[in-house]
């Protein structure tokens, strides 16, 4: 008897949802919060959001995208999931530019613009990459499953204009693996039960 190489759930997303999360210090409080996704394929359609919570924007909650159908997707299907405050469909998304540079190894930047801001995200001092997988309906009150190529950075910066946010990246483990409050999140696949 052979297992079918087939996934049975129905796929949500592909793309990345790379995190960068600062505290002042280990186990205290987040001093900013970022969610950056770049979509390849969605119910939404393609593009990019930025969900950001800093204490450099009076801890106010701002989201970001090229494709405001994709973020009120987002906030509807996942962040109400992983972080509600990003999941308010009230609060306005602004029209921004969406670049990256970097190679993964050394450094990796996304940088995000509007007419009169600029937010610049930046991983660096990376440790191992490892393969997540949560499998659909195994966490209560989660119907998603999802997989994931995590690349955990050690150090982290987060720049909005010109200034830079106040707060560190803290280890974490995660099973038996190296993983911080900052990762990349590649070639993320997002299911759920049919």
């Amino acid at each position: 008897m052979t297992t079918s190489p087939i996934d049975p759930n129905q796929v949500r997303l592909t793309g990345e949802n790379s995190f960068i999360r600062l505290l002042l210090e280990e186990g205290g409080p987040q001093t900013t919060r970022v969610s950056h996704w770049r979509v390849l394929w969605s119910p939404g359609g393609p593009g990019h959001v930025l969900f950001i919570k800093s204490d450099e924007m009076d801890d106010e909650v701002r989201v970001y995208s090229d494709n405001i159908a994709l973020a009120r997707w987002l906030q509807e299907e996942i962040e109400s999931l992983l972080f509600p405050e990003f999941a308010d469909q009230s609060l306005p998304v602004f029209d921004a530019e969406f670049a990256k540079s970097g190679d993964g190894r050394s450094f990796w930047t996304e940088t995000i613009e509007t007419d009169d801001e600029t937010i610049a995200l930046t991983w660096y001092n990376f440790a191992e990459p490892y393969m997540l997988r949560v499998e659909a309906g195994s966490n209560p009150g989660r119907p998603h499953g999802v997989y994931s190529c995590f690349v955990p950075a050690l150090k982290a910066q987060i720049t909005i204009n010109g200034e830079v946010a106040q707060g560190s990246v803290f280890r974490e483990m995660r099973g038996d693996k190296v993983n911080s409050t900052a990762c990349l999140a590649w070639s993320e696949t997002w299911v759920r039960p049919s």
